[in-house]
């Protein structure tokens, strides 16, 4: 019964994974703050969602916009930023999908038709070309031009939103591509029209437009040291750091209480369980990440056959692991700078109740605490790696465990 169909776990999978765990915070956000708002016409600020690999961002918004979907919102597909690329001609062609698909691309007004013939320059030449020519628009007007345009549609068409998710965002290494597709994201945010409400009265809203853009955290360092106050008011920034362990174990209750329903093979159903010790070991290895997480599942599911998952499953699954798990963990350390990953390595050598800034500092060879300050509180607000309290504490617990202890061996 248990076999590849079945599983429900995806570690990695670029899908949203049946078995689902936290993120209510950034969930609630959509669903109770950005989407009501914006289709109400109220301001509201677009999303930034950072974070260390393995931590779920793009994962989270896919989530976003599956519901977004389901909702009847017109949504761009994840818009992936490769290396090199030119973002404004990957997101020129999604909004003239997200055009065609708010009928703009039928309208005889000229204006739409100019708009559209603008963006659909851009995305044919992207911005390299287009800044080039002496006539017409910069790449970001033409941009922005249509983005408007399709949010009044959205108006017309009722309870409907544009939803835009651009991945991937640290890839921009074009300093004024990544100006000219802020300020386009951030005029279409912050852009108001006139409308006729019932009474014949005209006021002006915001246009019902979401955007969420995601990456790592060195993001925020090239938009906020760049672009200022104006990125910072028009985007909210979120850095995702480890799942609580009982939002986890939440998670694999269904698993523990009814069983996961799964096809029998003589077309009806059975229930896949698990042992509360093999769902209690799954959120002990995975220290709250989310892709450890879906690792460990995934591999204890293929560990038997049975109607059960038991602990011993998730440790011979696990044994098979334990080696995505520490190229996981040491990909996040070769990242680092020489002086942050010194920073934690330090930090961790430590024991908790000395992990203060002085004594870091000391260990590390360093004058005084105020030579170890703007490190620490880059691993704290930026990167989401530590927690700068009394005493200092890790908040990414697969590098705390992968550096002070034999984790993840058994």
């Amino acid at each position: 019964m248990r076999d590849a169909l079945d599983n429900p776990f995806s570690p990695g999978s670029d899908t949203v994974p049946a078995v689902w765990a936290g993120r209510t915070e950034q969930l609630s956000d959509w669903r109770d703050i950005v989407r009501p708002r914006r289709l109400s016409g109220l301001p509201e600020r677009g999303r930034t969602v950072l974070g260390e690999p393995g931590l779920g961002k793009s994962t989270l918004v896919r989530r976003i916009a599956e519901e977004a979907r389901a909702a009847g919102d017109w949504v761009t597909p994840q818009l992936r930023i490769p290396s090199g690329a030119d973002p404004l001609k990957l997101v020129a062609g999604a909004v003239l999908k997200l055009a065609e698909q708010a009928g703009l691309a039928a309208s005889r007004e000229k204006r739409i038709g100019e708009a559209i013939a603008r963006v659909q320059t851009v995305a044919a030449a992207g911005i390299s070309l287009t800044i080039r020519k002496a006539d017409g628009p910069e790449p970001y007007a033409a941009l922005t031009e249509l983005l408007i345009e399709v949010g009044i549609a959205a108006i017309s068409h009722g309870h409907v939103l544009a939803l835009i998710h651009i991945d991937e965002i640290q890839n921009i290494d074009n300093e004024k591509a990544l100006s000219q597709l802020l300020i386009a994201l951030g005029d279409a945010l912050t852009h108001e029209v006139e409308v006729t409400v019932p009474g014949g009265a005209q006021v002006t809203r915001s246009l019902p437009i979401a955007v969420y853009l995601t990456g790592l955290p060195d993001f925020e360092d090239m938009a906020g040291a760049r672009k200022g106050a104006t990125f910072a008011r028009r985007f909210k920034t979120t850095t995702l750091t480890a799942i609580d362990d009982l939002d986890l174990a939440e998670a694999l209750q269904e698993f523990v209480l009814e069983g996961w329903k799964v096809p029998d093979g003589a077309g009806s159903t059975a229930r896949i369980r698990m042992d509360p010790e093999a769902a209690a070991l799954i959120v002990d290895l995975c220290r709250g990440e989310p892709f450890l997480f879906q690792l460990a599942g995934e591999q204890a599911w293929y560990a038997g056959e049975g109607e059960t998952i038991t602990a011993a499953e998730v440790r011979n699954g696990w044994r098979g692991a334990q080696r995505e798990a520490t190229a996981h963990v040491e990909r996040i350390l070769e990242r680092l700078p020489s002086r942050e990953r010194q920073f934690v390595e330090t930090m961790a050598a430590l024991p908790p109740v000395e992990r203060n800034l002085t004594r870091i500092a000391q260990q590390m060879g360093l004058a005084n605490a105020t030579a170890a300050g703007p490190t620490s509180q880059r691993l704290d607000t930026t990167r989401g790696i530590i927690d700068r309290g009394r005493p200092y504490t890790f908040r990414h617990r697969a590098v705390e465990a992968y550096l002070s202890s034999d984790w993840p061996k058994l």
